[in-house]
């Protein structure tokens, strides 16, 4: 086998590795199923109209945050297990806080002026 052979073989092998880290069709699958399910429930509290309207609020907002957690974990594969998932997921967290601090600013911002507007 000639150097670059091997060189091609070590490539596929170390690629092939690297796939392995971005999850397995059975978490695909859970987070799938995880995804429907949590879709599901505040859908049915919804449309069936059995819980309050505060209970049916807290039940959509909970299903949401969990659901937010569901694909962060199943499809995007965030974890603080290994030095890549630790840095991937600060990565995350720190851009989700400045878009919520730009978002929620302007929000403020806009409020605001319409509110000096109007005296």
């Amino acid at each position: 086998m000639s150097h670059s052979e091997s060189h091609v073989l070590n490539d596929l092998h170390t690629q092939s590795h690297s796939d392995n880290s971005h999850g397995s069709v059975k978490d695909y699958l859970i987070g799938f199923v995880l995804s429907i399910v949590l879709t599901a429930i505040p859908f049915w509290a919804v449309m069936s109209g059995t819980l309050s309207k505060p209970t049916t609020f807290a039940c959509i907002v909970v299903m949401a945050i969990v659901q937010i957690w569901v694909h962060l974990k199943y499809f995007l594969h965030l974890n603080f297990k290994t030095e890549d998932g630790k840095a991937s997921s600060l990565s995350f967290i720190f851009s989700a806080l400045i878009i919520i601090m730009v978002v929620g600013l302007s929000v403020w911002i806009i409020y605001e002026s319409n509110a000096m507007m109007m005296y």
